[in-house]
């Protein structure tokens, strides 16, 4: 349920897209390119948009770089959230998260049972914050991000929605950090 709060002003928020990807282009990737028309739309910057390979490291590396990056606030992922050998996109993100945010994966996969039923069981979605950024991960059809992101994140990263977002807490995320482990 949205609950946007009009009084409050809209901040928008520094956006990264990474597909993840052994086969997509930017041309090819409608699933990226449907997320980044989403951020865009809902006022927010968009930061940087990669296409990553099915590989740990690599995802983890660029991770790394939007984690230090004080231009990226946020970063969504796209693709390798499933159970085959490639998916690594979870793994890759447990090598960088400092916490987890345990309620995206419930919520995104109760919302998504609505929609595909039990096979989104299959779904390893996921976020936390790592540096001071939000790390959000999405299975990579058009239809999980247009979901991930419609319902679920298009709301926590407005300022303006109520009872509390995700936007409100971004001063406080650094807390307890020392002052050189990523960007300010």
């Amino acid at each position: 349920m949205s609950r946007i709060d009009t009084s409050r002003p809209f901040l928008p928020v520094r956006i990264a897209v990474m597909t993840v990807s052994d086969t997509r282009t930017l041309e090819t990737d409608s699933s990226g390119t449907t997320l980044a028309t989403r951020v865009e739309a809902a006022g927010h910057v968009l930061a940087d948009r990669a296409i990553v390979p099915d590989d740990a490291g690599q995802i983890e590396q660029k991770l790394r770089a939007w984690i230090a990056d004080p231009l990226v606030d946020v970063v969504i992922t796209s693709g390798g959230t499933g159970v085959t050998g490639r998916d690594v996109t979870p793994e890759a993100f447990e090598r960088v998260l400092e916490k987890r945010i345990e309620g995206f994966g419930e919520l995104f996969r109760m919302l998504s049972y609505s929609k595909i039923g039990t096979s989104t069981i299959q779904s390893r979605a996921l976020a936390g914050v790592a540096g001071g950024t939000y790390l959000f991960a999405l299975p990579g059809s058009t239809g999980a991000v247009k979901d991930g992101w419609d319902d679920i994140l298009v709301f926590q990263l407005d300022s303006r929605h109520r009872p509390c977002n995700f936007v409100e807490l971004m001063p406080r995320l650094r807390e307890g950090l020392k002052e050189n482990d990523t960007h300010v």
